[in-house]
């Protein structure tokens, strides 16, 4: 059975090769370590926001981009709908506890931005809300910027065929149907809905201090190594003299290699 990393882009263009791949995503971790040495070093505050569709893949390349990095100055923010209480607070309030302090990368997996789509797409807002969003985010990602915040927005572009396969594959598949919301059930129809407001989005908040960047996510694998490259490419960083190429020997008392009585009585049951 195949999967849609397997499957042939819209151009005719195949997938990378499995080896390929991860020899480049390899590469492209080693880059994402000293990245983050030189921003925990620096002090530096950077703020990556991704959206897109559903199934467009941002999960996906968040995941490979954390996946080397220390949890503790990397960490991902995906917010579940807001309480009652949050609804009644100015609209970018629950936002701001999750911004990132000196030396931190934060990855909002979806964002503020959820005002520019699902909700005036799914009626969670009014037209007027969606209207003062729109007027409000420049200024507000201005304020960010000029206190010194990095923000970098991504958007994961996937065609209507690409994200049916996907939804559909999700489907068939049970360790992916949580993936799957009522949201996602009801928003299918609204391709046409989303795209207008993906396009009002972009012509309003696409600004000169907090730009968008569209990555092409028909192919996963591609988008992964693109989106990861293009990260590395917007935050400066180079190799560390200090950094440990190999480790010096240890002596270890050969009694302390067994496993104490205590310890072996506490061990779980293997059964593989």
């Amino acid at each position: 059975m195949t999967t849609s990393d397997q499957r042939t882009s819209p151009a005719g263009e195949k997938t990378l090769r499995k080896k390929d791949y991860e020899r480049a995503l390899k590469a492209l971790h080693v880059r994402l370590i000293r990245m983050q040495n030189d921003i925990a070093e620096s002090g530096a505050r950077v703020l990556v926001i991704f959206e897109g569709r559903d199934a467009a893949g941002k999960g996906g390349t968040i995941k490979r981009i954390t996946q080397p990095l220390n949890p503790r100055r990397a960490r991902v923010v995906a917010l579940s709908k807001p309480t009652e209480r949050e609804q009644s607070q100015w609209y970018f309030q629950r936002y701001i506890p999750h911004l990132p302090a000196a030396g931190e990368m934060v990855l909002f997996d979806r964002s503020w931005y959820n005002r520019a789509g699902v909700e005036p797409v799914m009626g969670f807002c009014t037209p007027e809300q969606h209207e003062d969003f729109l007027n409000a985010v420049p200024a507000f990602e201005k304020l960010l910027v000029d206190d010194g915040i990095r923000v970098i927005k991504y958007w994961f572009s996937v065609s209507a065929s690409e994200q049916e396969q996907r939804l559909q594959d999700r489907a068939a598949d049970p360790t992916k149907r949580w993936k799957i919301s009522s949201i996602d059930l009801r928003a299918r129809e609204k391709w046409s809905d989303y795209s207008r407001c993906k396009d009002s989005m972009f012509e309003r908040t696409h600004t000169e201090w907090a730009p968008w960047h569209v990555v092409d996510s028909d192919n996963k694998k591609r988008a992964r190594l693109n989106c990861i490259s293009h990260l590395l490419d917007q935050i400066p960083h180079e190799p560390r003299a200090a950094e440990i190429q190999s480790l010096p020997p240890r002596t270890i008392d050969p009694e302390m290699l067994k496993r104490s009585g205590t310890e072996k009585a506490l061990l779980i049951p293997e059964l593989f």
